[in-house]
Parts: C-alpha cells; structure tokens; sequence
C-alpha cells in the first residue's frame, strides 16, 4: 500500500516537473519570438524610412491608427500662422516619427536600429525608442535632445547601451533625410528623478542624450554625444 501511494506521488512530482519544462520551452519561444519580431519590425522601417526620406517618395495620405511597421508618409498643409512649407509625418504602428536612431559597434556586438517616436508613453516606450525631452523635439538641431528606451536585457531597444564607450559612433537621420554622426563623449549613472543634464548647455553645439535604466531597474544609464 505504502510503495503504490509513493508511486503516484512520484508520478504527480513527475507530471508537474514535465509542464512547467513545456511552459518555461513555451515561454522562452514566445519572448525569442517577439523580440526577433521588434527588432526586425523595427530594422525594416529604418531601412525604408531612410530609402524614402533620401529620395522623397511621395506618398497618399495614411490612417495614423493602423497598427503595422510600414513607412507611412503624409504631406500635411500648415495654417496660416506658420510657415506655408509643408511638413512630413511619419508613422510607426500608429505612433509619430521624428527620425531614425542607428548604432553599429561590431566588436562590443552593439547593432541598434530604431524609428525615434515623438511622444513619451508608456505604449510608445514598448513599440520603439522615444524623444522624450524638449517636448516637442526636433531631431539634428543645436541643443540637446533626450532619448529614452527600455532596457529588457534581451538585445531590445536600449538593452545593449552599457556596452558602449565613449568615442562610439551614433547616427541619427531626421525628416529632412540628414544623417547626423554623434560622438559618445560622457558615460554615467543616476538616479530616474535627475533630469538637470537635460537642458545643458551644449555652447552652439548639436547634442544627444540617450537614457536607459541599468540592469537591476535601481539607477539610469545616460550617454552623451555631440554632433562631429
């Protein structure tokens, strides 16, 4: 009596042990699944928003809502307060794009491709990277502009920034179809509640900022580069 009511206790521990090995298999598929699919998604708009930007193509207009990784490109008109020049919006699964944000450093295995969104949101932080300061910001201008991406720490979005080093190349393409090379300059942690590097004076100079949270979530990673 003893052996069999052991027997199917074993035979419980085993049948338990068994699924959670298939739902951890599982879960590991889900997230290699999903990460592969943001990181292409978002690679295969750079390289059309940038193919599009340089040689203009002109496009109808767009649902701004519809939630897909194609290039949307709108020609919208300007009221009469503002300059009669028309300017170009662009959309990534629904969110406005202000540029592209490229980073290739092969010896540290760094390879950063993403459409940089207009607005800070908790969804758009979980779609791309986000210009999160000034608000509104414009891309490859004298100052500093501050981009702020998740650190998952599965190669998605900021995950890899702590990799870098100062002297690494950063490239950013804006609406006008002008790429920008940033040279990391300043590495450092601090807390999530600093912003005082934010509004720095750059002297004259183009200036970005990117921003992530460390490994742990107790402190941020903040880069520093200047325009060459």
């Amino acid at each position: 009596m003893y052996g069999r009511k052991y027997s199917k206790v074993l035979t419980v521990i085993l049948i338990v042990i068994i699924v959670a090995i298939i739902g951890l298999l599982g879960y590991l598929a889900f997230n290699y699944y999903r990460n592969q699919n943001i990181t292409n998604g978002a690679s295969d708009y750079v390289d059309a928003f940038d193919q599009t930007i340089a040689t203009e193509t002109p496009t109808g207009g767009t649902d701004s809502t519809e939630n897909n990784n194609e290039l949307n490109v709108v020609e919208t008109g300007e009221n009469s307060n503002t300059s009669s020049k028309p300017s170009k919006v662009t959309t990534y699964q629904g969110f406005e794009v202000l540029g592209t944000i490229k980073i290739d450093e092969p010896r540290v295995n760094v390879s950063i491709k993403y459409p940089i969104l207009a607005k800070l949101s908790p969804k758009a932080l979980d779609t791309a990277v986000v210009a999160a300061y000034p608000s509104p910001a414009t891309l490859n201008t004298v100052g500093n502009v501050v981009i702020q991406g998740h650190n998952y720490r599965n190669g998605t979005f900021f995950s890899d920034l702590k990799k870098l080093s100062n002297g690494d190349e950063i490239y950013i393409t804006d609406l006008e179809g002008k790429e920008v090379k940033y040279i990391i300059y300043n590495i450092f942690q601090t807390t999530d509640t600093d912003t005082l590097f934010y509004n720095r004076d750059t002297d004259g100079a183009m200036e970005i900022t990117l921003s992530t949270c460390t490994d742990d979530s107790k402190a941020r990673i903040i880069i520093e580069a200047r325009a060459e």
